[in-house]
């Protein structure tokens, strides 16, 4: 998805660190960012749930330092930045941007995007596209994003839920818990997004026949256990705990013209009646697709993704966010900041932020296992 050109040239500025406390990492990342660029008025924050618990004493040091009023962000057991991955360790990843003064508005459940519809004093579409943040304990989220789609007029929001072993936590302006909050561009800022989704399909869609709840009983009028065995193979398919783990199902979204899937664990099979149960619920005519999830494939997939949204750009982005699942980086990857610096290999440097999440955002979706890029071109 790419957004109309912006009034003027955009800037950032990122710093990133590791501290033995949250006052030695925040002040190596303002340290990196230095002077903040003329007209700086937005600011990325993402902190690892190491420190948490001081969230609104970082909100408050990283503004007072920067002269930044406008923030956004989320805590995370990760957090991201240009090449690099910080993990299960006390962190901070700080993005300042100058953009066009008056073309974006954060918001959160206290206060409210613009109208569909509304004006900037520019004359653009206020409300166009949206950066957004989530708590993973609010029960209706995918309703939320989905209801959030449909008030920016691209349709488009990128984002993810916050993570943590404790309480998660979002910035918008001030440190909060529950909903949705970010920041919401008019069209007068220039965007370009694009998914990965660390899958490759190894089969063709398949059509549940019959089933309920999660459970899948046949597929394309076969036992779905069968079916499963003959798209995986015979190695996979005679060791079924190990299929367990390497292997998932795409659910297919409609009307995607990027074959987009959202992804969802295989979670039981009955050998004995040829039945799988999926992290999903089923119903008669829905299409699935059997997808393989490692190292190899999830690199495969990122290249892709990232030889597709190099051809929307003109030049080196100007800055961008990452969100990945917490699934990624090390796990899927081989070892930490392999994942980022893939990103940094074909793109180049520039200021990226970002964070692991529970929960990743495209469009009008949730996902899970993916990763969310946005650039600012």
């Amino acid at each position: 998805m790419t957004a109309p050109r912006a009034a003027r040239t955009l800037a950032f500025r990122m710093g990133h660190a590791r501290g033995d406390d949250w006052r030695e990492a925040v002040a190596s990342a303002l340290e990196q960012i230095g002077a903040a660029p003329p007209g700086a008025n937005l600011g990325f924050l993402y902190v690892s749930d190491r420190i948490s618990g001081d969230a609104a004493a970082i909100l408050d040091r990283v503004r007072e330092a920067t002269g930044v009023r406008d923030w956004t962000g989320a805590v995370g057991m990760g957090v991201l930045a240009t090449g690099v991955e910080y993990t299960d360790e006390p962190a901070v990843a700080v993005m300042i941007g100058a953009l066009p003064e008056g073309e974006f508005q954060v918001f959160s459940g206290r206060s409210r995007a613009p109208r569909p519809g509304t004006r900037t004093a520019s004359g653009a579409e206020a409300a166009h596209f949206a950066i957004v943040h989530g708590d993973p304990n609010t029960d209706d989220m995918p309703e939320l994003v989905e209801d959030m789609s449909s008030k920016v007029a691209s349709g488009y929001l990128v984002g993810g839920l916050a993570s943590a072993r404790a309480t998660a936590a979002l910035f918008a302006n001030e440190v909060l818990q529950g909903g949705l909050a970010g920041v919401v561009l008019s069209d007068r800022v220039e965007v370009t997004t694009r998914l990965t989704q660390g899958c490759v399909p190894i089969g063709p869609p398949r059509a549940v026949t019959a089933g309920e709840r999660n459970v899948i009983a046949t597929l394309d009028g076969r036992a779905a256990l069968e079916v499963l065995r003959e798209d995986i193979g015979a190695t996979l398919g005679g060791d079924l705990r190990r299929a367990a783990q390497v292997i998932h199902v795409g659910l297919p979204v409609a009307g995607s013209d990027t074959g987009d899937y959202l992804v969802r664990s295989l979670v039981g099979f009955d050998p004995r009646n040829g039945l799988i149960a999926i992290g999903a619920g089923v119903e008669q005519g829905m299409q699935v697709v059997f997808c393989r999830r490692d190292e190899a494939a999830a690199r495969a997939d990122l290249h892709r993704m990232l030889d597709r949204i190099s051809t929307d750009l003109d030049g080196a982005p100007k800055g961008g966010l990452y969100f990945s699942c917490v699934g990624r980086g090390e796990h899927l990857f081989g070892r930490r900041s392999a994942e980022l610096e893939l990103i940094a290999r074909r793109l180049g440097e520039f200021p990226l932020v970002g964070f692991f999440c529970n929960g990743e955002i495209s469009h009008d979706r949730l996902y899970g296992y993916t990763g969310v890029l946005t650039l600012f071109r």
